[in-house]
């Protein structure tokens, strides 16, 4: 994510490396990499020129603190119109009213059908609300099949009539049902539709009349960079939409779509897909994903995302096995579980400032972990319960029941061993716990 657009920007700053003071000449040749950078990431060459003259309005009339390189304040500049140029604040998502309408549009292929489940699963785990998934794309038998599957999966009662073809009528008859299981939030799936289709537009913009939506969310590839704009500016001038979803933002993308959208629509992004996973989903925050395109990684959203599956009373019972040198690989197999829930792997060590250069061209796959759970798989509960236990022929069984090898078995043990003796001498809270896990996740890539 933003991979391409990070390097080129950090090579931009290079310029000022050495320098002494800010300077017309040393600023100008920055900000020229610069625009080419955002040009590279698909962003239009307006708001390129919008932003590169902001940044040198801002850096010339900056007083440089004795502490601050000329390259450390115009990475901050940068960092705050970035920040500014995607929105500035997060903007939360409207879940007032009971029930709460919320509208789901966007052009085929875009992520719709999927993102409308995971929002019901952001809804229902993390707001305590109980969403209803409205089938609502008429033309697609298998997209009301994906909605009922993803549904069942996240499980959220899915409203839809197969031989309705009416989908007015669909997202009403909706609103009734609503109210009779109780569900205090609509998500209504639209058809995938092309801007350019005026009978399609004006179907939906009829849907939108009807139910009168609290929220009406588009959701956009953002892999398709500039287009995704221009599309965006189109939805708006029909539908006049709330916010904005980026979907596939955890592909190869350049972040045009990200860095312009909001300036050319005036709307929030409110969400970003970062995977396939019903879980995959972030709340976007402007400041944090400026911070990860330029580098610095995205501390508070890992610390959030670790706050959510380790628990207090869990962590003091870590701590005082780790006090009392009672770690084993029953504790160890759970951590590892609770990680793997926190989302992808290479996404969560990136989020570690100076981890994501490091891990540029590293394939880090959700199966990651999947040879160190085969190997204590293998492991007898007293073995798991008491590592010492293990010797030569153990490892030998162990090794073979797991499918490894040897040196894989005593890879493991190794650092299961030093992993122990590092949370004793700096034993603390569940999440110094869980940073010390993210450790040794990084040693596991190596083995």
């Amino acid at each position: 994510m933003f991979d391409n657009l990070s390097d080129k920007l950090e090579r931009a700053f290079k310029v000022l490396k050495g320098q002494g003071k800010i300077s017309e000449i040393n600023v100008a040749e920055t900000l020229k990499e610069v625009r080419k950078a955002l040009l590279d990431a698909d962003v239009s060459y307006k708001v390129a020129k919008i932003f590169t003259d902001t940044v040198k309005e801002k850096a010339l009339g900056a007083n440089v603190l004795n502490s601050i390189s000329p390259s450390q304040l115009m990475v901050k500049i940068v960092h705050d119109e970035l920040a500014t140029l995607m929105g500035g604040e997060q903007s939360e998502l409207d879940i007032k009213n009971s029930p709460t309408i919320i509208l789901i549009a966007g052009l085929q292929g875009s992520g719709k059908t999927t993102f409308s489940a995971k929002l019901a699963n952001y809804l229902k785990t993390k707001k305590g609300k109980k969403p209803l998934l409205v089938a609502g794309d008429v033309y697609r038998p298998a997209a009301i099949n994906q909605l009922i599957v993803l549904g069942e999966q996240v499980q959220v009662p899915v409203h839809h009539e197969l031989e309705n073809k009416n989908p007015v009528q669909i997202a009403e008859n909706a609103l009734k049902v609503a109210k009779e299981l109780g569900c205090n939030v609509v998500i209504v799936d639209t058809a995938g539709r092309l801007a350019v289709d005026e009978l399609m537009m004006r179907e939906i913009e009829l849907v939108h009349r009807s139910i009168k939506p609290h929220e009406t969310l588009f959701v956009v590839d953002s892999m398709t960079g500039q287009d995704a704009v221009n599309t965006a500016k189109a939805f708006n001038d029909v539908l006049n939409y709330t916010g904005v979803v980026l979907t596939k933002l955890d592909g190869d993308t350049r972040g045009g779509a990200a860095l312009t959208i909001r300036s050319v629509v005036d709307k929030p992004i409110k969400f970003v897909g970062i995977g396939e996973k019903m879980d995959a989903l972030d709340v976007f925050y402007p400041s944090r994903m400026a911070d990860r395109i330029l580098g610095m990684g995205d501390v508070v959203s890992l610390v959030e995302r670790a706050q959510e599956q380790f628990d207090e009373e869990e962590s003091r019972r870590l701590q005082k096995k780790i006090a009392q040198d009672d770690f084993n690989f029953n504790d160890f197999l759970k951590q590892i579980q609770q990680i793997k829930k926190m989302g992808n792997v290479k996404d969560l060590m990136s989020m570690i400032p100076g981890m994501g250069k490091a891990l540029k061209g590293i394939d880090i796959g959700d199966d990651a972990f999947k040879s160190i759970e085969a190997i204590i798989g293998s492991m007898t509960h007293k073995e798991r319960e008491n590592p010492a236990l293990i010797n030569g022929s153990r490892r030998k069984r162990i090794a073979s029941g797991s499918g490894s090898d040897i040196q894989e078995v005593n890879n493991l043990l190794k650092q299961f061993d030093s992993t122990r003796k590092m949370m004793k001498m700096m034993a603390g809270g569940g999440m110094k716990n869980s940073a010390r896990m993210m450790q040794s996740m990084k040693s596991k890539m190596k083995m």
